[in-house]
């Protein structure tokens, strides 16, 4: 008799002792993302802007009918906006909040290559300062000789935070 056999995705937060993770650069700097939440990577294209949200939004796209917010990393970390350049990409991940899961793009500066880290490879964020706030920070990836910055994607597209401070803006613009 055959049996019936469910499978299930991996859960992103259970430990593992390897992953995949996606490496992309933001001005000088190497970060990696966790491949498991990503759907896909797209050219930058037309980004419809929304009034009054934080600088980091850059405003929304159409992808297959549904829109999708658009965060600019590199001015969530608190750094100028990104210039756009042909490398730029959006890299579609989809999140997962109180609310259910969320699509949303996050404009890099270029894209690398996707590695297997061991996660024995991954120190703890250091404890002193830094330039990205340090709950932001997963771990540090040493790759190639290089460290490379291991983001807690939650953390830093926590859409109950940006709502926090899209609403802290509106705040601000009505006095």
């Amino acid at each position: 008799m055959g049996a019936l056999v469910k499978t299930e995705q991996p859960d992103p937060a259970a430990p593992r002792d390897e992953a995949q993770y996606l490496t992309f650069v933001l001005g000088e700097e190497m970060f990696a993302m966790d491949i498991l939440g990503i759907k896909e990577i797209i050219q930058y294209g037309h980004v419809t802007g929304v009034p009054m949200m934080p600088t980091f939004v850059r405003g929304v796209i159409n992808l297959r009918g549904a829109v999708v917010p658009v965060v600019d990393l590199a001015a969530r970390f608190g750094r100028p906006v990104a210039e756009v350049t042909r490398r730029s990409c959006i890299v579609i991940l989809e999140t997962r909040s109180e609310q259910g899961a969320q699509d949303v793009g996050v404009l890099v500066d270029a894209v690398s290559a996707v590695l297997t880290i061991p996660a024995a490879e991954i120190e703890p964020p250091p404890s002193f300062g830094g330039g990205i706030r340090a709950d932001f920070i997963g771990g540090m990836a040493k790759v190639e000789g290089r460290f490379v910055i291991v983001l807690n994607i939650d953390r830093v597209l926590s859409v109950a935070e940006m709502a926090l401070l899209s609403q802290a803006r509106e705040g601000e613009s009505a006095r």
